[in-house]
């Protein structure tokens, strides 16, 4: 009995690792790929994939390529709209101490998602819709959770997405994406500055201790959220991530 029980986690600790290497892979991957990454025999990796696939969390492609599927979107769901609603008393807090709207996200494959926000008090403020996507390389958001992986791994995730403008502010280069992720893990925040929307400025931290890189930013107009506004919001805003982290812990 004991024996079934192990075998039992360890076969659950497998399909985690396999769907984790499936999203790392940028979603898709093939079955010599996930064995070598897994290191574990093709016919083990094989059975697992057929029943995440007759249980509708992978796919199998036409080129045979194996994808997350789709009943992983509601659980997905499910999960950032409750992380959202478990931080929100903490975005409150950033609004109520820096007055311009706080937001919470999160990656979704290789791209950002919006999972929370609590509004500016001013008539004239930013509005991110919760559950739109965004960009990693023009968003401060974005570019803090980049900022805590290797160089490597955001060459590999830019190889697949590319760089596109939103404005002609946007980096669109990656090694001026390299040297602005340097300057961010100095300085402990990112920012953009009308990179993603022009006449908006936008900064942010990561929280610390997530298993999926995650990002709080404070966002305004240009004309009221200046350059230095960043040295100033720094330490509210670590305040605040570290409750955010100690809250979805708790």
């Amino acid at each position: 009995m004991a024996a079934g029980s192990t075998d039992g986690v360890k076969s659950v600790t497998r399909v985690f690792d396999l769907l984790e290497l499936i999203a790392d892979a940028g979603g898709d991957v093939t079955l010599s790929e996930l064995s070598a990454a897994a290191e574990l025999p093709l016919p083990t990796i094989h059975r697992l994939l057929r029943t995440l696939v007759s249980r509708g969390y992978a796919r199998q492609l036409q080129n045979r390529r194996y994808a997350l599927g789709p009943r992983l979107v509601r659980l997905g769901e499910v999960a950032n709209r409750k992380f959202g609603q478990i931080a929100m008393p903490q975005l409150k807090e950033l609004v109520e101490r820096l007055g311009e709207t706080a937001n919470l996200a999160t990656i979704d494959g290789d791209r950002v998602v919006y999972i929370s926000q609590a509004p500016s008090p001013h008539a004239m403020r930013m509005f991110t819709e919760v559950g739109r996507r965004s960009n990693l390389h023009s968003t401060s958001v974005g570019k803090a959770m980049l900022a805590e992986m290797d160089d490597a791994k955001v060459r590999e995730i830019v190889a697949r997405t590319g760089m596109p403008a939103n404005t002609e502010h946007t980096i669109t280069n990656i090694d001026a994406l390299l040297a602005d992720l340097a300057a961010t893990r100095k300085r402990g925040y990112a920012i953009d500055d009308n990179e993603q929307e022009i006449g908006v400025r936008c900064f942010a931290v990561s929280v610390p201790g997530m298993s999926v890189p995650t990002a709080v930013s404070v966002s305004g107009p240009v004309a009221r959220v200046s350059g230095d506004f960043g040295d100033r919001a720094f330490p509210v805003m670590k305040d605040v991530v570290a409750e955010i982290s100690a809250a979805a812990a708790g």
